[in-house]
């Protein structure tokens, strides 16, 4: 296998393509910048006529071979825009990209405006993935158009093929969200639409893209919180600010009294610094209240998250049986008045049908009962004639069998002569 340029020492040249639908771009030779505005198709779309279809198709020939010419590049960043096309042309485009990530490359998407169906299988080729709040992730399952006529041994063989294609783009999800492949087998069912903020709820994306604002960060007096742009965020319990970030003040108004010998730092909110000590120290009562504010709001934090953990992992549980019982309930257990775990969805569908089963054993015995069969006597056996004698006991014995024998012959004989 040939090494790349960059990674055997050799600066690789500056690239430029510019096709009608996406760009590939390299001025250093390490960093690379693709643009794909178009729909994925293996070859060239054509009418019923053979005529080629006007529209904004990335061809997968065209692109692979222009790959080539970047693939020595330490870094490429893909801006997506794309409704998806051809599942297997995607597909491969997705592993070529995952074999430069092998190698070493580093691959980050952004979604520029939609990832759809195969737009999505290569956005999720690239480890990082960043989206804009109004960017938009689809997934679902695959389907073909089907012409002429089909017996159900081909109609079953293509539905079989269609599983395979759903199981492919299973596997490419589930290593990019670390979801269970039943979650992403519901998923594509259900066609599901994602914005940024839910791509990545869900792992399909790893960053926010937020408006382009200059940052203003300072740390509260106890140092369990940040202040980002004047939004609160409680850091996790055990973790504390760091000391050179600026403290907020009870009263960041009202000019603060430091030590004339010690250096005063202006934080960026326009008020002096001080130590957590020389708070505490200047303004007992007001800092023993922040600490007991953000104790309190760490705790709601906490119990919030672990609240929201906790619907995440019934959701799952209930997906992942869901295929043993009637969609309904599964609804209902999910999204209805009286929302369940997935044991007690499992006890409930057993309860009811125990009490089908009780049903129909007592549906059973009263059309027994109507029927009328129980009063029917059981046909009698035939009776066996004994020979004569003192209660039939003499007649038991061989030789008295013999002589009863030849006797019967004897008769028998007889009337067929009679006959």
């Amino acid at each position: 296998m040939s090494i790349p340029a960059k990674r055997a020492g050799r600066k690789s040249p500056a690239v430029s393509i510019s096709k009608k639908v996406y760009t590939m771009a390299t001025v250093d030779g390490s960093d690379a910048e693709i643009t794909m505005y178009g729909d994925i198709y293996e070859e060239q779309p054509t009418n019923w006529w053979g005529e080629p279809v006007e529209g904004q198709y990335i061809l997968l020939s065209e692109f692979l071979e222009d790959l080539k010419q970047i693939s020595g590049c330490t870094s490429i960043t893909i801006r997506m825009n794309s409704y998806g096309g051809d599942a297997g042309a995607s597909n491969m485009i997705h592993n070529r990209l995952r074999e430069l990530a092998r190698n070493g490359t580093k691959l980050t998407c952004i979604v520029d405006g939609v990832a759809m169906s195969g737009g999505s299988l290569i956005m999720c080729a690239c480890d990082t993935v960043r989206v804009n709040p109004s960017s938009l992730v689809m997934i679902h399952k695959c389907w073909t158009f089907l012409w002429g006529g089909y017996n159900a041994d081909e109609l079953r063989e293509q539905a079989t093929q269609q599983d395979a294609w759903d199981k492919m783009q299973m596997e490419v999800y589930t290593r990019k969200t670390g979801l269970s492949a039943t979650v992403i087998s519901h998923m594509m069912a259900d066609t599901t639409y994602m914005t940024g903020r839910e791509a990545i709820d869900k792992g399909f994306a790893d960053e926010l893209i937020e408006d382009a604002e200059p940052t203003s960060i300072a740390a509260s007096a106890d140092g369990r919180c940040l202040f980002v742009n004047g939004r609160q965020i409680h850091l996790a319990p055990g973790m504390f600010a760091p000391d050179n970030i600026p403290t907020v003040t009870p009263e960041a108004s009202a000019p603060v009294e430091t030590d004339k010998n010690k250096p005063e730092v202006t934080g960026d909110e326009g008020g002096i610094s001080m130590t957590k000590e020389e708070l505490r120290a200047k303004y007992p009562d007001e800092i023993a209240q922040v600490e007991a504010d953000a104790r309190a709001s760490v705790d709601h934090t906490e119990a919030v998250n672990t609240a929201i953990q906790a619907e995440r992992t019934r959701m799952q549980e209930i997906d992942e049986i869901s295929g043993l019982l009637d969609a309904t309930d599964v609804q209902q257990a999910k999204y209805g008045d009286k929302p369940c775990s997935a044991a007690d969805l499992l006890m409930a569908a057993a309860k009811n049908a125990a009490k089908q089963g009780k049903k129909f054993l007592s549906d059973l015995k009263d059309d027994s009962e109507e029927s009328g069969a129980e009063g029917v006597p059981a046909a009698p056996a035939p009776a066996v004639e004994k020979p004569e004698g003192e209660d039939g006991e003499e007649n038991d014995t061989p030789e008295a069998r013999m002589t009863n024998a030849r006797s019967m012959v004897a008769d028998l004989l007889g009337k067929k002569k009679e006959g």
